[in-house]
């Protein structure tokens, strides 16, 4: 079962990557351009954050079945030494955690803005936020943190 939440986990980065580039994309479109907030703006910041709290489900369950986790908790003052465990074990976790609750309090304070320049300002300005963290919480096989293949 680990192996499985791990390829979907692995999978769905991109449909939250993807979503949030969009989002962000239509967020300055719409505020650059000074556009009405349609229907179709609302249902994209709407599955946005759906998108990227049914990855941070996935990553829950992943990291409480992690090998990597488990090993961290239990010998942590080796661990945090180690920057793969560290990352796996803490640093991941938290900036994805973070990311989150940004998009998640940016998708519900664009909801509630009264005008739609503000809805997309807001959107843009907390999304951004947001993707930046989740540039530098992935394990990209670049990265100097922890590297993992694009696709598991």
């Amino acid at each position: 079962m680990y192996t499985t939440l791990l390829f979907c986990h692995s999978m769905l980065r991109w449909f939250v990557l993807g979503s949030l580039l969009y989002s962000i994309f239509i967020a300055y479109r719409g505020y650059s351009l000074q556009l009405s907030f349609t229907k179709k703006d609302n249902l994209i910041r709407h599955w946005t954050a759906t998108i990227a709290h049914i990855q941070l489900i996935f990553g829950i369950l992943i990291y409480v079945q992690s090998p990597i986790v488990k090993y961290f908790w239990a010998n942590f003052a080796t661990a945090i030494q180690n920057i793969d465990a560290a990352f796996f074990g803490l640093i991941h976790i938290l900036l994805m955690l973070v990311s989150i609750v940004l998009i998640t309090i940016g998708s519900a304070l664009a909801k509630r803005k009264e005008n739609d320049r503000d809805k997309f300002k807001t959107m843009l300005v907390w999304f951004s936020i947001a993707l930046l963290i989740i540039f530098i919480a992935i394990p990209w096989p670049f990265s100097f943190l922890a590297n993992r293949p694009y696709f598991r």
